[in-house]
């Protein structure tokens, strides 16, 4: 998911937290970040060992055997690698493994799978490294990307004003937000009034929740209610919630909302929004800040749309609709001239 963080996970929590009453915290510890709802909740039934028929077409694999699609090694791309970062042969990623079909784990429960590894495969393999994958929770990636633990994060990461202070991007997927509903509900969410006096679940620190945090702003300014902000200690315990009416919406990344609406008979998709709302951002893999490794998996990126296999990979889970035209890198000095760039948007949304 494209998630919000300030220059801390803690300190951009405690900011936005401040500024509503309207908080319901639930179970024992706030939603990760970039935890899905859903992810491990109640899946549906199974096409085949480890197969997930979705209602979309699409046969989701969700076993510890991959066999991911796989790209040829580009030696002038190599070449490019940071001496620090290709020394040992290895690209290592973090990803949160919380979110279904981008990062999760298979159902060894313990082999991280999903679109957002098999576009870091497809980078790996440009750049000839082998791919280290590292699970680690969404409050700890900023940290251990400074500290040179992490050489790169794929893990649905959006691109924000106080992400390029500290990192690199390299972006490689439009970024939406989905609010889903019980199957039987005629919410048609647009904006900040379609949400008022409505319990929504969301995950602290994230993109979505800046979102609702400004639309209640928005709703307070108009002196309507404000929706009630629910965060659940688990993953399965948002979506029992959600279904079970406990919670009136859930917000979390757009894929996810499909895939639980194409793969259960429950749930639904009742409202789209961009993750940079009110602005645009982008899903990107980012780096730590003038490394030089973001311009060569920048470059790792438009090889692989170029050959195809970057589509394929998005077709392979179901995400065609948010491929990009191209990869390009975004820093800090880029940033406001990126978001105006016409080859950053999705060929299709």
């Amino acid at each position: 998911m494209a998630l919000f963080t300030g220059l801390s996970p803690r300190s951009g929590r405690a900011g936005t937290l401040a500024v509503l009453p309207a908080v319901v915290l639930l179970g024992t510890a706030a939603l990760a970040g970039c935890a899905d709802p859903g992810a491990t909740a109640g899946g549906p039934a199974s096409g085949g060992a480890g197969t997930t028929a979705a209602r979309n077409g699409v046969a989701y694999n969700t076993a510890p055997d991959q066999q991911r699609i796989r790209a040829e090694k580009d030696a002038a791309l190599a070449a490019k690698v940071p001496e620090l970062i290709g020394k040992d042969g290895k690209l290592t990623i973090a990803t949160t493994a919380g979110s279904i079909p981008l990062s999760f784990h298979a159902t060894d429960d313990k082999t991280p799978i999903g679109s957002e590894l098999d576009i870091a495969q497809l980078v790996a393999d440009k750049l000839g490294l082998a791919l280290d994958v590292q699970v680690t929770s969404w409050e700890n990636w900023p940290l251990k990307t400074q500290s040179g633990d992490f050489e790169a994060v794929f893990s649905n990461v959006g691109v924000n004003k106080d992400r390029v202070k500290l990192f690199d991007f390299a972006s490689y997927r439009a970024a939406f937000m989905g609010f889903e509903a019980k199957k039987s509900a005629s919410y048609d969410i647009k904006g900040a009034d379609d949400i008022s006096g409505l319990k929504v679940s969301v995950g602290s620190g994230t993109n979505q929740e800046k979102i609702l945090l400004a639309w209640n702003k928005e709703l307070e300014d108009k002196g309507k209610a404000p929706a009630t902000l629910q965060y659940y200690s688990s993953d399965a315990d948002t979506i029992l919630a959600l279904s079970s009416g406990r919670t009136d919406l859930n917000i979390a990344p757009y894929p996810s909302t499909v895939y639980r609406e194409n793969t259960r008979d429950d749930l639904k998709v009742v409202g789209k929004v961009n993750a940079g709302w009110p602005s645009e951002t982008l899903v990107a893999a980012t780096t730590l800040k003038g490394n030089g490794l973001a311009p060569v998996i920048t470059e790792a990126l438009n090889s692989a749309i170029k050959d195809g296999s970057y589509a394929e990979v998005l077709e392979r889970w179901g995400l065609s609709e948010e491929a990009l035209p191209e990869s390009n890198t975004i820093n800090e000095e880029n940033f406001a001239a990126s978001r105006a760039t016409p080859t950053q948007t999705a060929k299709t949304s």
